[in-house]
């Protein structure tokens, strides 16, 4: 079984931040744009969750059938990785429907 090097890790994680602080802010878009935008990235953020939630199973069963190149930890962190994403976008779900409640019972 191969062990995860706790300083591969950090270092990813430093990669990733620096990444993520280093992207521009992009300028607000148009009234248009903004629907179609906003369908996309939320669209996006559902892939990922479930490619999250394939590759955590992926490995998973992997790690199940005694395949040696696949170890405990990794498992482990792909799951809470995947649970981790899975309740994030439920609780988005959530303040998108209470948001469209509010919506729908403001006087008109």
């Amino acid at each position: 079984m191969s062990d995860i090097n706790i300083n591969q890790v950090l270092a990813q994680m430093r990669t990733m931040s620096i990444d993520a602080s280093s992207q521009s802010i992009k300028p607000a878009a148009t009234e248009s744009d903004s629907g179609s935008d906003f369908a996309a990235m939320l669209k996006d953020s559902i892939d990922s969750v479930n490619d999250t939630q394939k590759a955590s199973g992926a490995l998973s069963k992997s790690f199940e059938l005694g395949e040696p190149d696949v170890s405990l930890a990794e498992v482990m962190i792909a799951s809470q990785k995947a649970s981790v994403s899975f309740q994030a976008m439920l609780q988005v779900r959530n303040k998108l429907v209470d948001a469209y409640k509010d919506v729908m019972n403001m006087p008109m």
